[in-house]
């Protein structure tokens, strides 16, 4: 199924949620919106649902305007934050609802939603478990049994709001990785609101930045984290070490700190440099290293500049011992931008 947004805009009292965004959504395709809290993601998420409708705009779903249809006739699966689970029903009657209720031709055979029920089960790895009842099992199989009641209905669209905001951060990223898998596995055009860029970056195809109800980037992870758009998507997505500056004459300069900037007018600047973009070089600028923490095969350094500037460096396992006392680094690469 494919998705166009076109011009939405939407407000609620004086607020503008949604700022004139356009949006492309490919079929079978698993795209990312993500921004802070405020940035207009779950409005968006909303309007695509059905649950709201914009002041202004369009929303088509393959080529068909669903502006104002409502979420039963654009056929979205939506899996909520919180599960939204019926705690008085086993988790195969909880999958099997949108199919149980429908009425009349509509309603499949009981023989054919027990199949549903049971393919599902085994697609999202819980199987055995559709007798027990929601206050039995974990947060993480609750969520898949959330995701299952949402694909039970085969939607055209399957949503996701912070999917999986209430869990700890192990059954998160085990999460993240049965998301792809059962996406992949359907096919179906998905489409999740996070406020995780590390969620975003590994989950998704595409990942829509948005600010303030507008879209300020859509790309790759890759395109987003290595090519932002604005100093908004660099500061956002992954992270950067930031610095006030001012370019003159293609060249940046934040006391020790220069770097080239062109393309960027004269005047007041900053630069965004990622923490792995830092290496040590003997031509470069001396800091003081202050603290070093090797994690894994990863070792970051908080440094500070002669002229007080604090940075973080990101390096290699091998390269720890090389940060003590006073080193010299440079950036390899950065991303200046006007103010």
């Amino acid at each position: 199924m494919t998705i166009s947004i076109r011009s939405v805009e939407k407000k609620f009292g004086r607020y503008p949620a949604l700022n004139k965004v356009d949006l492309e959504i490919a079929d079978g395709e698993l795209l990312a919106l993500l921004g802070p809290s405020g940035s207009g993601k779950t409005t968006l998420l909303r309007t695509i649902a059905g649950l709201e409708f914009p002041d202004e705009g369009q929303v088509l779903f393959h080529g068909e305007d669903v502006t104002y249809a409502s979420a039963a006739d654009r056929r979205v699966g939506f899996v909520f934050q919180q599960y939204a689970l019926f705690k008085h029903m086993t988790v195969a009657k909880n999958i099997a609802f949108g199919l149980d209720v429908r009425k009349g031709k509509d309603k499949p055979p009981k023989a054919e939603i027990a199949k549903r029920v049971e393919d599902l089960l085994k697609l999202v790895e819980l199987e055995g478990l559709g007798q027990r009842y929601p206050s039995q099992l974990s947060g993480g199989q609750r969520q898949r049994v959330a995701l299952s009641r949402a694909l039970a209905v085969q939607p055209s669209v399957l949503l996701l709001d912070e999917p999986f905001g209430a869990l700890d951060a192990t059954v998160r990223k085990s999460l993240r990785r049965e998301l792809r898998r059962v996406h992949d596995a359907t096919g179906v055009t998905t489409i999740f609101v996070t406020h995780d860029q590390e969620e975003a970056l590994e989950l998704a195809d595409r990942v829509a930045v948005l600010n303030q109800g507008r879209i300020e980037q859509i790309g790759t992870p890759d395109q987003v984290h290595d090519q932002p758009a604005s100093a908004f998507v660099c500061g956002f997505v992954g992270e950067a070490n930031s610095f006030q500056g001012e370019v003159k004459g293609g060249r940046f300069s934040a006391g020790v700190l220069t770097l080239p900037a062109s393309g960027v007018p004269d005047g007041a600047a900053t630069a965004y440099v990622r923490p792995h973009d830092f290496g040590l070089d003997d031509a470069g600028f001396e800091v003081r290293v202050e603290r070093v923490h090797v994690q894994g095969a990863l070792t970051s350094v908080n440094a500070t500049t002669v002229d007080g500037r604090r940075i973080e460096i990101s390096a290699s396992r091998a390269e720890a011992p090389r940060f003590e006392g006073a080193v010299r680094v440079a950036a390899r690469k950065a991303h200046v931008y006007a103010a």
